[in-house]
């Protein structure tokens, strides 16, 4: 079986990471993560205005409610396509002035009906929940993971699969940072689904290395990394192209609100194919032939 040569672009890709994760502490830096109200609380108004519109023109609705700082977007910006809705992120609205905002609308754009508007609230003492939530449900995959291949393989395995689910979530929010992507409740459920998908493109392979492993007295581990790589490469390939085009089908087709967690599913799949190839393999070689040089060196 003819085997690509992974290893040798080991530095290249280590290069790459580095440089999106750079350019991803940069972004953190200056613009920042736009933070749902899932997280800081807030309202959120979803109106179908059905036609035509400017952000100027929004914005110039709501001045009479003094919302400054409030976030409009024309729900078509992520297509491409056609902007015939809007969503209003706006600080915590009191129910009479959620109904005065409403009306201002309905006044403007008489044709929008009660079903052609979604309103949540979601207060502060809850976003400072879910916060919390969240940061414990990744801090449990994580150890989990841990366990799960310590076990399995060894804590070597472990760790260069934690250093490949680290890099594929920095590498998610880096670009939802430069988008400026809101960041919701179900990027937390797109994160957790991204750390399953490349754990277990990860396994497979680190599987296939233990398998050919066994029975050599002196492994060549850079030849045993091409081949194992090369072995599952084909099923790597297969699942994460029948992955994309149901993910794809879903970001045109399934509507603007589940558009932010279907991006970061999109760049979680390209990401962990990538980082359990090039990652998480080669972390395990690196920290292998460190070893190895070591032991040479006391045994001298």
């Amino acid at each position: 079986m003819f085997k690509y040569k992974f290893v040798e672009y080991r530095k290249i890709a280590y290069i790459i990471s580095l440089t999106i994760l750079l350019i991803g502490a940069i972004s953190f830096l200056t613009l920042g993560l736009n933070v749902g109200i899932d997280f800081t609380g807030g309202t959120r108004l979803h109106f179908k205005i059905g036609q035509e519109f400017t952000v100027d023109e929004v914005r110039e609705l709501l001045t009479p409610f003094d919302l400054q700082g409030s976030q409009v977007q024309k729900a078509g910006d992520l297509l491409g396509g056609e902007d015939r809705e809007v969503i209003l992120i706006t600080p915590s609205l009191s129910g009479e002035k959620r109904n005065e905002v409403i009306a201002a609308f309905q006044t403007h754009w008489p044709h929008i009906a009660s079903t052609d508007m979604s309103i949540e609230n979601v207060g502060p003492t809850i976003g400072e929940e879910l916060r919390q939530r969240a940061f414990w449900a990744l801090l449990i995959a994580i150890l989990g993971v841990i366990i799960y291949i310590t076990i399995r393989f060894e804590f070597k395995f472990a760790i260069a699969a934690i250093a490949a689910l680290v890099h594929d979530a920095l590498i998610v929010l880096t670009f939802f940072s430069l988008l400026q992507i809101e960041i919701n409740s179900p990027f937390i459920a797109a994160i957790l689904t991204i750390i399953g998908y490349s754990i277990n493109d990860t396994i497979v392979i680190f599987d296939r290395i233990r398998e050919n492993l066994k029975g050599r007295r002196k492994a060549d581990f850079a030849e045993l990394i091409n081949r194992s790589i090369t072995q599952t490469l084909i099923r790597s390939i297969n699942t994460s192209a029948t992955t994309l085009v149901v993910l794809l089908s879903l970001f045109f087709l399934g509507g603007v609100t589940i558009q932010p967690f279907i991006i970061a599913l999109l760049i979680g799949v390209v990401t962990g194919t990538y980082s359990s190839i090039f990652i998480a393999s080669q972390v395990w070689l690196s920290w292998k032939e460190f070893r190895e040089r070591r032991n040479a060196i006391r045994t001298t």
